[in-house]
């Protein structure tokens, strides 16, 4: 179990206090990094060494002062030294690492100023040592917690919501509506996600609106009317003479397409916002976006009556991550800094564990939380499995296969929704 963060940063003052006169680098160096780890509950020899032997890239050697591959560089020097200076020799020992040990971290200080180097977010962090206990929990990684920016929604989610948003409430206004209008949306999202990875032959979808309806519209339910049945038939159950454009679509299982429902009646203006759908790269757009299209669906008062709120994907990750996945990852970085035999067998007993977790939204809507958990955890088992195949031998590691190799899926993920539309969704 790891510290909370208000006994670190208690740690983190006194650290700053017992450590205020340090100056000599060769001196106090390694007294100085056992201290800080332990601020953490960490022991460093656990998971880092020191005077790191690395051949730099014109043939002479370096000596890295603190080294946890993977994770962090630290470049120590006595104070009054250029953390200038110290800065560019701990990127040049960063180069002349092996790839897959080059660390995310790298850090230079020289006791009483320290420069953090995040290298995946570019982002470089510079605090004096008696601002410790303020800047702490960017040291989140050496306790498994990963700094992650938390971004805004990407702009061009909203954007396709909109324009799905914008279908709903015309065909709405034209007397398209309830489950049919429910139903439809669903069946035209999902099209438009497989036009653009890879279930669809890469534009398909929008080739069929663009090129073989009418510009005013007029037949452009009955197209989609007829593919709808298309995704419902197996391939060797269809009719020979079945339209070439048509044909090339594949069946697609799960009952999606199976209910026949009303045809839409779309005119010039509907068509154009489908298309003007169809040509954003669906393959961008996260699956949070099912959100949005709910709540774009809804009128303000529906929302009201019926308690549904979207969630942002930034605002997820904020409640996940403290609720289970710090905790996760915490542990699966414990288990790869092990040096003993029993790390893969230990990995192993972990990877099983998360296939076996079980996750409720008893208020889910569409399922955005669920969707965003299975995400993460899926992202950690990736992560799980490399370290297990590095950990055996080649002998061992056979052929990398789907059914092997995910065993995290989306059976572990339960919801609970009155609604029909988010249910669908």
């Amino acid at each position: 179990m790891r510290l909370s963060w208000n006994e670190i940063k208690y740690r983190a003052k006194d650290f700053s206090e017992n450590w205020k006169d340090a100056r000599y680098e060769k001196r106090e160096t390694q007294s100085f990094w056992n201290d800080f780890f332990k601020i953490f509950g960490r022991e460093r020899r656990i998971v880092a060494r020191y005077e790191e032997k690395v051949d730099l890239l014109n043939d002479s050697q370096g000596f890295i002062d603190l080294f946890w591959p993977r994770v962090l560089l630290v470049e120590q020097k006595s104070l009054g030294k250029s953390l200038e200076t110290a800065m560019e020799q701990a990127s040049r020992y960063f180069d002349a690492l092996p790839e897959k040990d080059r660390p995310r971290y790298q850090l230079v200080c020289d006791f009483q100023n320290f420069w953090l180097l995040d290298r995946d977010e570019r982002k470089e962090t510079r605090f004096l040592l008696s601002e410790l206990p303020k800047f702490v929990e960017e040291f989140g990684f050496i306790i498994g917690v990963q700094h992650r920016e938390f971004r805004e929604q990407d702009p061009v989610n909203i954007q396709v919501a909109e324009r799905i948003g914008q279908i709903h409430d015309a065909l709405k206004d034209s007397g398209y509506s309830d489950h049919n209008l429910e139903l439809f949306l669903v069946r035209l999202v999902f099209c438009l996600f497989a036009d653009d990875t890879g279930i669809f032959e890469r534009d398909a979808f929008l080739y069929l609106i663009e090129e073989r309806t009418s510009e005013d519209g007029a037949d452009v339910g009955m197209w989609l009317f007829r593919l709808f049945q298309v995704l419902n038939k197996p391939e060797e159950s269809r009719q020979q003479n079945l339209d070439q454009d048509l044909s090339q679509f594949p069946y697609v299982n799960g009952g999606l397409f199976e209910e026949r429902i009303d045809i839409a009646d779309f005119n010039s203006d509907l068509r154009n916002i489908l298309i003007d759908a169809c040509k954003f790269d669906w393959s961008r757009i996260s699956p949070a976006i099912f959100g949005v299209l709910f709540q774009s669906v809804l009128t303000s008062a529906e929302r009201r009556t019926q308690g549904a709120h979207y969630t942002s994907e930034k605002n997820i990750m904020k409640v996940i991550q403290p609720l289970f996945l710090d905790d996760l990852r915490t542990e699966f970085n414990q288990l790869i800094s092990r040096k003993d035999t029993r790390k893969v067998s230990r990995l192993e007993k972990f990877w099983e564990r998360l296939r076996q977790l079980k996750f409720l939204d008893p208020a889910c809507g569409c399922g955005n939380f669920l969707i965003i958990a299975y995400r993460e955890l899926r992202m950690l088992e990736i992560e799980v499995i490399s370290e297990i195949r590095k950990g055996r031998n080649s002998e061992r590691q056979g052929a990398l296969t789907a059914e092997l190799y995910s065993w995290v899926n989306v059976d572990q993920f339960y919801g609970i929704e009155l609604d029909e539309l988010p249910v669908r969704i």
